[in-house]
């Protein structure tokens, strides 16, 4: 009885929860590397590679089994998601914001400068002729495109992926923001 419980359900599902640990590390560790976190991944590296181990080494020892197959393909698709998923929580990384308008977004750019974002504004030719760029980290990108939003609803937006910047102007933490913003309005 032990050994049916154990062989149907239990160790499908540590398979499961291996692959889920093993491909969100995987997941993480591709992302980092990307992100030129050089300490970092080789650390998640070696974890990924721990599990994975374990995990194929249970569906080696039973081959027969379907569900075991079955276990390890499923843990593989949810330890995608949930890697993604890390990743946007985590937020790490910077990226190019461009913005396309048709007219200067003098409020927009009040507001982002009071902020404390760095940006630089081009006068450009086509459709729309003005081009605003900023290097926002990740973990920024909600609050700035709130600010777009509040000013400007109808801009054209494009991110990109920034592999490394030098110099540059970035905002204070958003709570030390919302520190500053208060002290203004008490006038200290």
């Amino acid at each position: 009885m032990i050994d049916e419980i154990y062989g149907l359900i239990l160790l499908p599902l540590l398979i499961v929860g291996a692959r889920i640990a093993d491909v969100s590390l995987q997941t993480l560790r591709i992302i980092f590397t990307s992100r030129d976190q050089i300490k970092l991944a080789p650390i998640i590296g070696f974890f990924e590679v721990f599990i994975w181990l374990l995990a194929i080494g249970q569906l080696f020892d039973n081959l027969t089994n379907i569900l075991y197959y079955t276990a390890y393909a499923s843990g593989f698709a949810i330890g995608n998601y949930v890697g993604i998923y890390i990743d946007r929580k985590l937020s790490i990384g910077l990226l190019n914001l461009q913005l396309i308008v048709m007219e200067h977004p003098n409020n927009l750019l009040e507001s982002l400068k009071e902020e404390g974002y760095g940006l630089t504004v081009l006068t450009a030719e086509g459709y729309h002729n003005i081009l605003v760029q900023l290097i926002i980290k990740r973990k920024n990108l909600k609050h700035v495109l709130a600010l777009i939003e509040k000013h400007y609803d109808d801009a054209f937006i494009t991110l990109q992926q920034v592999q490394s910047v030098k110099g540059g102007v970035f905002p204070p933490p958003i709570r030390k923001q919302r520190l500053n913003r208060l002290k203004l309005k008490k006038g200290k």
